[in-house]
């Protein structure tokens, strides 16, 4: 494994926007869901892509969760990141995933401050179809996880954001969302319009001041990818 000194990046005299999706792969994913997460995936590389700006200073990661907790990609430019054929299997370990999503992003930023390049706040954006099948409330791992996720909020370690594609336990994501940015619901194969509200959003920060607030479109509106249960 190399060192942090060893470590390139793109483009160091441009701030930098690390986007990490942290993506559910579990069985229940398989079919529709799948092709379509892969479609939305490839559109929104593909559409950062196509800004100057956004291609110097965005860099993506991949970690998907269901037959394990694996990174498909580590943080790279995204160019660099190869159309994704994502398979739906396995379980949904998704206490897992979050903690090693956390530390990806942890290191990432540390890999920034040695090669001083300046960086936005990270965005860790998860998308599930369940619930959690390695913690579940009130357990030691749960309470790390939120009490982690929370914490990183507050202090403005990251940016969390969290979809649920039906069937998901909207109840438990909620639980895990810090209270500022509940969990969306993705309407009915909606998948392209969330991946280009991502990228646009992305698009906009990445064009913006380091610590400038950069105000995104409303996903819940009238022609919006998301929705808010209140029930």
């Amino acid at each position: 494994m190399s060192s942090l000194n060893e470590v390139e990046i793109a483009n160091p005299q441009h701030p930098h926007c690390a986007t990490l999706l942290l993506l559910d792969t579990s069985g229940s994913m398989e079919g529709d869901k799948i092709r379509q997460l892969n479609e939305g995936l490839n559109f929104f590389k593909e559409d950062i892509l196509q800004d100057d700006l956004a291609r110097k200073r965005v860099d993506l990661a991949i970690i998907t969760f269901g037959e394990g907790v694996n990174v498909v990609q580590n943080f790279s430019s995204v160019e660099d990141v190869p159309d994704m054929q994502l398979t739906a299997e396995g379980l949904t370990p998704m206490g897992y995933a979050l903690s090693t999503a956390m530390d990806l992003i942890e290191q990432r930023k540390n890999e920034y401050k040695i090669k001083g390049v300046d960086y936005y706040r990270p965005w860790l954006f998860m998308i599930t179809d369940g619930e959690p099948t390695d913690m579940k409330p009130g357990d030691p791992k749960w309470n790390s996880v939120v009490s982690r996720i929370h914490e990183g909020e507050s202090s403005k370690k990251f940016l969390f954001f969290t979809v649920g594609v039906e069937p998901a336990n909207m109840q438990i994501l909620k639980e895990l969302s810090p209270q500022e940015r509940q969990p969306l619901k993705l309407k009915k194969d909606r998948f392209r319009e969330m991946f280009s509200w991502l990228s646009k959003s992305t698009r906009r920060t990445s064009a913006s001041k380091v610590g400038d607030i950069v105000p995104l479109d409303n996903p819940t509106g009238p022609e919006g990818w998301g929705e808010i249960e209140t029930a």
